[in-house]
């Protein structure tokens, strides 16, 4: 079995492949832990399901908090045994990382856009819903070729309650309508439409970017907001819960493949 690991600056997204479908995943939060406590928690994830520790054969991971990387290496190698394979700088992807300067792009945008590409095999704009949410774009010859960047769901959420001061906290969810009779239900269908608007428009643009000379581009959304939020919008048409996962895996397998492990 193969462990992926992403790591947000939220969240950090575990998940065990098996026979090339995702047999298990867990969702944490991203804080700073010990190289003993991430291992000990690792295992007793893998333990409540029934996996041991011998029964991992590999790990790859991407990270977007370099601060918690070395615990995450250093764990898999003290309790699973394993030297896990980081996406970054000399890994092999397959994918051509055209932009002006390919070494920022992070390791989680290049990971979605190789899972979106070998899903579909035609220009695609992978809409990732995380701290903030992003927007990557690939031609047609499966290039990753940049995207946008705008504030996360949460993020705007929490501006709006931290500079307005007689505004409360409200509960994210999606309204049935947009005109609220008080104050929470207007800040409520506010946040949620306005988010599925600016959600909209930058998908609409990148797909229209695209369409422009690469044909007819595909739109799919993943990340912790994507169901709630990316289903309300009508250009993205598909969501995937599991997209970062199933690309670690193609990461881990093609670099297998070079090195000639089995």
């Amino acid at each position: 079995m193969l462990l992926v690991i992403d790591v947000g600056n939220s969240h950090t997204v575990l998940g065990v492949m098996k026979d090339g479908e995702v047999h298990q995943r867990w969702r944490i939060s991203t804080i700073a832990r010990s190289t003993d406590e991430l291992g000990l928690l690792i295992l007793q994830l893998l333990a409540h399901r029934g996996i041991a520790a011998a029964d991992v054969d590999g790990v790859c991971l991407s990270c977007v908090v370099p601060s918690v990387l070395y615990a995450f290496e250093k764990a898999s190698r003290r309790y699973l045994n394993q030297d896990a394979l980081v996406v970054g700088a000399g890994t092999r992807t397959g994918m051509r990382v055209r932009t002006d300067n390919p070494r920022e792009v992070g390791a989680d945008r290049i990971v979605n856009a190789i899972s979106a590409y070998a899903r579909y095999n035609v220009a695609v704009v992978v809409v990732y819903f995380g701290t903030a949410t992003t927007f990557d774009c690939v031609n047609d010859r499966g290039d990753y070729i940049g995207g946008a960047i705008a504030p996360g769901f949460h993020v705007s959420a929490d501006a709006l309650f931290a500079r307005a001061a007689k505004l409360p906290k409200v509960e994210v969810e999606r309204t049935a309508q947009v005109i609220g009779a008080n104050t929470v239900a207007a800040m409520k269908a506010g946040l949620f439409w306005g988010y599925v608007g600016l959600v909209n428009e930058l998908a609409r643009r990148c797909k229209a970017e695209l369409r422009a000379a690469e044909g007819t581009p595909r739109c799919i959304a993943t990340g912790g907001m994507a169901n709630l939020v990316g289903r309300a919008c009508d250009e993205i048409e598909a969501v995937d819960e599991h997209l970062t996962l199933r690309g670690l895996q193609i990461i881990y397998e093609r670099n297998r493949a070079r090195s000639g492990r089995k």
